[in-house]
């Protein structure tokens, strides 16, 4: 349970990336007064936690229902992660990397940010709701899918405690130190997802020596 435990919560903080969310939201709320800020932190996990929550429950049923295998949703979710690495790794050391330049100057406009762009896609993005697909996809009892969804609680926790101490934060680790977070979780998302589609081809018997 304890490799369980540390893999789920290693995957889920890289792609939810509390600290590349931190950076995003403290460029959006500048000038908001502390109390709107929490308002906002608040309403953003939340609700990014019940979508990432449902993907975790219903996902498997999803697929079944699209008569997707698991392999292949391994393999699939795997190439996503990884590019979302290859991102994190070289190209958006601002941590906009899941905002296209129309959705950034969409979340600039005045009004409320807690859904878009901070619950969906900051928090709850694509890699993020893969990962936890992937995670319950490949737990085998009902003790390590509670491990997984106890991960997932605590790395909303760990965003949401990143939303709230944004200036100090940023104090703390500016852009370099912001920038080496991201770098560094590229590399261990980029392994992960690696793993996620040799896993997959394993699966799918692509690995089986021919008859």
């Amino acid at each position: 349970m304890l490799d369980t435990a540390v893999s789920a919560f290693v995957l889920l903080f890289v792609t939810i990336g509390p600290v590349e969310t931190a950076a995003v939201f403290g460029v959006l709320t500048a000038g908001i007064h502390r109390p709107e800020r929490r308002r906002l932190a608040w309403q953003a996990v939340v609700i990014a936690g019940v979508v990432l929550l449902l993907f975790a429950l219903l996902g498997t049923q999803l697929l079944d229902f699209l008569h997707v295998s698991l392999a292949a949703f391994r393999i699939a979710g795997g190439i996503l992660l990884l590019l979302l690495a290859v991102d994190l790794v070289f190209a958006h050391p601002t941590g906009l990397s899941s905002i296209t330049a129309s959705e950034e100057h969409e979340a600039q406009r005045p009004g409320d940010i807690a859904v878009f762009p901070l619950a969906i896609p900051l928090i709850a993005g694509p890699g993020s709701m893969t990962a936890v697909v992937l995670l319950m996809g490949q737990a085998g009892t009902d003790l390590a899918r509670a491990t997984i969804l106890f991960m997932l609680v605590a790395c909303l926790g760990a965003t949401y405690l990143a939303l709230v101490l944004v200036e100090p934060l940023g104090r703390l680790l500016g852009v370099t130190g912001t920038n080496v977070v991201a770098r560094i979780s590229g590399v261990l998302l980029a392994a992960v997802a690696v793993q996620f589609v040799l896993d997959g081809l394993r699966e799918a018997n692509l690995f089986a020596a021919p008859p």
